[in-house]
């Protein structure tokens, strides 16, 4: 069986205020923009509070997609 390609938000965090309520709150707003059901921007969100700052990060860098693609070259640290 093949598994469904995680669905991603188009967003860019770059240049975005650092507070981490500020971030959750661009996610989640643009996730309803793009069509996110309460529940799937829930769960990020639940997964952004589980641990501290840098996780907070990574899990919102999983689901997020730039908006120009392969502009910017990733490093996975996460």
């Amino acid at each position: 069986m093949s598994e469904e390609p995680r669905k991603k938000v188009r967003m860019t965090l770059v240049g975005l205020d650092g507070n981490a309520y500020f971030l959750m709150g661009s996610f989640s707003k643009e996730a309803r923009r793009q069509g996110w059901t309460k529940e799937q921007i829930d769960n990020v969100l639940t997964d952004c509070r589980s641990s501290d700052y840098d996780h907070l990060l990574c899990v919102l860098m999983e689901n997020i997609e730039e908006p120009d693609g392969d502009e910017y070259e990733e490093e996975d640290d996460c």
